[in-house]
């Protein structure tokens, strides 16, 4: 308390000190006084009512306590008194089990009145209900059915009940209600009819399928009841619950996978297009059915069977399984590629689901793929493998059958410009064109592959092809006779190979990517060459049947008889001519190229009869005499390619100007001249060599030894400028040289 004091005039000295700072506050002592006198009245007068508070609600506190003191006291009393009564009325209770019993009894005995009347009539009950159902009164007779359930499930819980033990009266109970389990299953029977042709019975009787909807609607609430009791209880009737709905729902979904199955009408060995039979009459059979269940069969059903999404996700999980099993079996190419683009592009298409008359109920890009990507990764490698054998067979038999055309006595067909051709170019890119446009069907990816198949079996095709090509012409040089049409088809094979070089670029345009070109440029590159060797040995083997042909007219060249005046250069003008009719069939760019070659082969074989040496002019006259008719005939090639060569803008003049030249060397009349007319020669053609100089002065007849020594020696030491735009030709010629014999004679 002490402690207490000295903190308050502790507390109280502060106080009054921060109060009196200033001197001016001094003043106003008496009124600080007050004010403080005021607060202290305030706070002990707060104090007080506090204090009175607190000692009303001990006070109130101490009175309830006592009261209840006495309450217990009261209760306590009063529960030794029922104790006591209890023990007193014991034997009391013992004495009344008899008229507990009389009670169970007689409630049992009052439940047995009430289903007097039904227990008596259930035989009749039954007979109605059977001709209810035979009827297709279906309601009516689930009504009558309820009724009979009810009476026996009634009776069966009073006496279990009374004795839940009592087996015996159970099972008379039941057996004479038996035939109602047999109506029950009749009835089942009948539902479940209706229930497997619901989309056919929507459409002519709506009525049934929702009274069938009803009845089992009905029995689920009954099962529910029954449920409800059992866990009070522990008491359920036999054959509850049936679960009617859910053997509604299985029902619909072996019906759904029944109908998907039993739509394969044909097998393989009937028919071979049986897969895209079955896969088409699924599709319609399926959109059929889900248009009718959206349209008509949702409305007879309850919201929460939600009836639409259950047969679409039944139709959905039926489908995936079928697709299983077809992929499961041993597909062919043709079959594998009908059953993807089924499953990949028609199952989500506006043909099936994608269905504009099924939105929005039904979402394609939720529905889950119908096979696994492992599935399908499986059968686009068989498809891929299958095809690789397809296509080297197919190649393979149409190169056979190209080649047996070869060999036919009539020319071949020829197209609506009149070149020659034959059917293989047709037959393998009609080929190669189906099986893209069906691989498109299925996936971009799966184009190209089957594009770079098609391009790379190409490539090992065009290698036999080339192999068969020589072949054949092999074949007919042991027999120029035979074939009767060697000429022609030749020709064919060359059209053949630009036909095959625009249909592989016609086929990269239409199918390949432009950013997977450069993948396959170098082998279109190589397939391009390929052909260009093929179609060139073609040509050089035709301009070889024309030079065989020719060759006894390219001996009389530069003879005695050619000097005299044969006319061994019209012949092979006529002779060259006449093939070039035929050769007027090969296409650009191979009939240019084919008329270039022939003219730079006719004037090497004429240039090389003058090296051969087989006349030396004794005198001017002859030398003039022999240069004007190389100039003549030199006119009559040019005349001759100039024509053949007409709209090809091809130049026919320069191959045509060595022979002038080299006749202008012959021709010429001062000797001392003819190092000079020489040396313009070699300038032109530098690639003419000593030894075409030395035969062609030994053709001139009038150059001694020593002469043609001097002209070679001085010639080696000057320099020539070539013409950049001139192709060597005199590399070709190989001079002969003296033999033993020739040196005797």
């Amino acid at each position: 308390m002490e402690e207490t004091d000295r903190e308050a005039v502790a507390t109280a000295v502060q106080r009054v000190a921060g109060m009196l700072q200033r001197p001016d506050q001094l003043d106003k002592v008496e009124q600080y006084r007050r004010r403080e006198a005021r607060k202290k009245a305030s706070v002990e007068a707060r104090l007080k009512a506090a204090i009175q508070s607190q000692l009303d609600g001990v006070r109130t506190g101490l009175s309830q306590l006592h009261n209840a003191l006495n309450d217990v006291k009261d209760i306590q009393q009063s529960l030794i008194d029922v104790n006591k009564d209890w023990r007193q009325s014991i034997n009391t209770i013992e004495n009344l089990k008899d008229v507990k019993d009389a009670v169970v009894q007689h409630s049992q005995l009052a439940a047995a009145v009430e289903n007097l009347k039904n227990i008596f009539s259930v035989p009749e009950i039954v007979r109605e209900t059977q001709d209810l159902i035979e009827r297709g009164e279906l309601l009516q007779a689930h009504r009558k059915l309820m009724d009979l359930e009810c009476s026996r499930d009634n009776l069966m819980y009073e006496q279990y009940r009374m004795d839940s033990k009592n087996t015996h009266d159970m099972n008379l109970i039941h057996t004479y209600f038996g035939d109602m389990q047999k109506l029950s299953e009749e009835l089942a029977k009948q539902l479940w009819m209706v229930v497997q042709r619901s989309l056919v019975t929507v459409r002519r009787d709506p009525t049934l399928l929702v009274s069938v909807v009803r009845i089992i609607e009905r029995e689920e609430k009954i099962d529910r009841r029954m449920l409800d009791r059992k866990k009070q209880t522990g008491f359920i009737p036999p054959g509850r619950p049936k679960k009617w709905k859910e053997k509604m729902f299985n029902i619909l979904e072996r019906t759904v996978s029944i109908r998907i199955e039993g739509t394969q009408a044909d097998t393989r060995e009937s028919d071979k297009m049986w897969l895209v039979r079955h896969l088409e009459i699924i599709r319609k059979y399926v959109l059929d059915d889900l248009l009718v269940a959206k349209t008509l069969l949702d409305q007879c059903f309850p919201p929460h069977y939600d009836i639409f999404n259950k047969l679409l996700n039944m139709y959905h999980q039926a489908l995936s399984t079928r697709m299983q099993e077809l992929a499961a079996e041993d597909l062919e190419a043709n079959e594998i590629v009908s059953l993807l683009t089924w499953v990949l592009n028609t199952y989500k298409s506006t043909e099936m689901m994608g269905n504009s008359e099924l939105s929005p109920e039904v979402d394609v890009n939720s529905l889950n793929p119908l096979i696994s990507q492992n599935v399908v990764d499986q059968l686009l490698s068989k498809y891929m493998s299958t095809l690789t054998s397809n296509i080297i067979g197919w190649l393979r038999k149409a190169l056979e059958t190209d080649k047996k055309d070869w060999v036919k006595e009539t020319e071949p067909e020829a197209d609506q410009d009149g070149y020659y051709q034959t059917t293989l170019p047709a037959i393998v890119f009609q080929m190669f064109e189906q099986n893209l446009q069906v691989a498109a069907q299925i996936n971009e990816d799966l184009k190209t592959k089957v594009l770079l198949l098609c391009l790379q079996q190409m490539t090992s095709f065009l290698t036999r092809y080339k192999d068969e090509a020589q072949l054949y012409k092999e074949e007919h040089l042991k027999n120029r006779q035979y074939p009767q049409c060697y000429v022609q088809y030749m020709i064919a094979v060359i059209n053949n190979c630009q036909t095959l070089k625009e249909s592989i670029s016609s086929l990269k345009r239409k199918y390949l990517k432009i950013e997977m070109e450069d993948t396959l440029s170098s082998s279109h590159t190589s397939m391009d060459a390929t052909l260009d060797i093929i179609a060139k040995e073609g040509c050089s083997s035709l301009l070889d049947e024309v030079f065989m042909d020719l060759e006894p007219h390219l001996n009389e060249l530069m003879t005695k008889k050619w000097l005299m005046g044969s006319n061994a250069v019209g012949t092979i003008c006529v002779t060259v001519e006449d093939y070039f009719n035929d050769f007027a069939k090969i296409k650009k760019p191979y009939k240019k190229t084919m008329t270039v070659e022939a003219h730079r082969r006719v004037v090497v074989e004429y240039i090389r009869a003058i090296m051969l040496k087989r006349i030396s002019f004794k005198n001017a006259e002859e030398r003039k005499e022999g240069a004007e008719r190389m100039i003549k005939e030199a006119e009559q090639f040019r005349f001759l390619f100039k024509k053949l060569a007409a709209g090809s803008g091809e130049d026919t003049e320069g191959l045509c100007d060595i022979i002038e030249a080299i006749a202008e060397v012959i021709k010429l009349t001062d000797p001392s001249l003819l190092y000079l007319e020489v040396s313009m020669l070699v300038s032109k053609y530098p690639d003419i060599r000593d030894d075409h100089i030395a035969a062609l002065l030994t053709v001139r007849g009038d150059a001694s030894r020593d002469m043609k020594q001097t002209i070679i020696e001085t010639l080696d030491k000057g320099s020539s400028q070539p013409n950049p735009n001139y192709v060597p030709i005199f590399k070709e010629i190989t001079v002969p040289t003296l033999t033993v014999p020739k040196l005797l004679k």
